[in-house]
């Protein structure tokens, strides 16, 4: 079944599930890989603000990481005020999935608008299996 709401990336890193857990929930750090958002600089506490590569238009970000449970969700917004719930990351420690103890598994959950069009939505889908790479390679350098 193709999931209409739901788009999933994940990769494989070679560094501790803590270690990864660092990169994604950072918004200063996240602003090195993630390509709708780059380049960050916090602009009030907790409130991020980078530029599309694409569009070069702003996009704020506010994470609420949970460091007991490797999660960290994402709202998203073309200004602070207008912020909502869009994505999430999650790190799999390696052992839970039978890997070694320096590796884990990070998955990046982007959920569709209904009035995201299927361009904007494949879009977006693309852009966060590249940005797996992006983080792989930051954490692995």
């Amino acid at each position: 079944m193709e999931d209409r709401w739901c788009h999933t990336s994940s990769i494989l890193v070679e560094r501790p599930a803590p270690v990864a857990f660092q990169i994604m929930a950072d918004g200063l750090k996240q602003g090195r890989w993630t390509w709708g958002s780059y380049e960050r600089q916090e602009v009030q506490p907790g409130v991020f603000m980078g530029h599309s590569v694409f569009t070069g238009k702003e996009t704020y970000v506010r994470l609420r990481p949970d460091p007991d449970r490797l999660l960290v969700d994402y709202d998203v917004g073309p200004s602070a005020d207008s912020m909502r719930f869009r994505n999430s990351s999650r790190v799999i420690p390696g052992p839970a999935l039978e890997l070694g103890d320096n590796q884990s598994v990070i998955t990046l959950l982007t959920w569709r608008l209904n009035s995201q069009g299927d361009a904007a939505w494949v879009q977006a889908g693309t852009i966060h299996e590249a940005e797996m790479f992006l983080i792989k390679g930051l954490l692995e350098r």
